[in-house]
């Protein structure tokens, strides 16, 4: 497992073995059904984080209070779609072992596929929350079972009934939706219910993974599948806020591609979600 690393994010500047929270990026995108380019994300967000403050007004909190570290991107081999899987696990894995809690910054969504493995190997009651345009619960996409439109069919068969709880969905296949009702908690097109998914949760842990498509592409337009009626940012902003009761272990931001807003205010809120999330977890 290679990892390449310049310089580091805004606030995470700690040395590893002194950090409570890590971030990795996992710069991936070999399977994407439409436009590819997130595995641009991770540096984008590295570049760019200079740009926002590091104390948060929605939170009243600091990066500076918080020790973090920036392990940098993982140098995955394209065109072996199965070792870019093993590596985003070792280095996830390594993480938990050392009792961290992680952020990963993606890539497509495949990638939260090993890092949820990971977390799930130590804490076998992990339940999961999805934000996201798509489903992502496709058996399959073209015949090809591992891939960014079948990523949380795969987590299923990994966590089981009822233990997902998926938010801002508003596109995916008929089939999709009709299995949702009766193996996941789906709540299409808005972020509303969180309360009642907090109280069923209640202390067991978490893994939140947030495919910054569920944003609406007038806030959001760097992804790769825009798909219009997403919610707002101050929406996304108000529902993660709400989940700093959880016991929060992992969380990633996937699907960031940068190359197709040239104003970069997609990067910026990418950066802005990453500061919140370290002072969530």
């Amino acid at each position: 497992m290679k990892i390449n690393s310049e310089f580091k994010i805004l606030g995470f500047d700690s040395p590893y073995e002194d950090a409570d929270i890590v971030v990795f990026g996992a710069p991936f995108d070999g399977t994407v059904s439409f436009r590819p380019g997130s595995r641009f994300g991770p540096s984008a967000i590295r570049n760019e984080s200079y740009g926002i403050e590091t104390y948060s007004p929605y939170q009243d909190k600091d990066m500076t209070d918080l020790k973090g570290h920036d392990l940098g991107d993982l140098d995955l081999p394209f065109g072996d779609t199965q070792q870019v899987l093993r590596d985003i696990g070792d280095c996830a894995r390594r993480i938990v072992r050392d009792q961290k809690k992680f952020i990963m910054l993606g890539g497509e969504h495949l990638v939260t596929l090993p890092a949820v493995e990971a977390v799930l190997e130590a804490f076998p009651d992990l339940c999961i929350i999805h934000l996201d345009a798509h489903t992502d619960l496709r058996d399959d996409y073209l015949g090809v079972k591992l891939s960014h439109a079948t990523v949380i069919r795969r987590v299923w068969e990994k966590v089981g009934d009822n233990r997902i709880w998926q938010y801002g969905i508003r596109s995916g296949e008929r089939e999709e939706f009709q299995w949702a009702r009766q193996h996941t908690f789906l709540t299409p097109f808005v972020l509303d219910g969180v309360e009642k998914a907090i109280q069923e949760i209640g202390r067991r842990p978490v893994y939140l993974t947030i495919d910054l498509d569920v944003l609406d592409p007038s806030a959001f337009p760097g992804t790769g599948t825009p798909e219009h009626g997403g919610v707002t940012f101050r929406e996304l902003m108000n529902f993660l806020v709400k989940l700093t009761p959880l016991d929060i272990k992992a969380a990633d931001l996937v699907e960031l591609a940068p190359h197709y807003d040239h104003s970069g205010i997609s990067t910026a809120a990418a950066c802005k979600l990453l500061r919140e999330l370290a002072l969530i977890l």
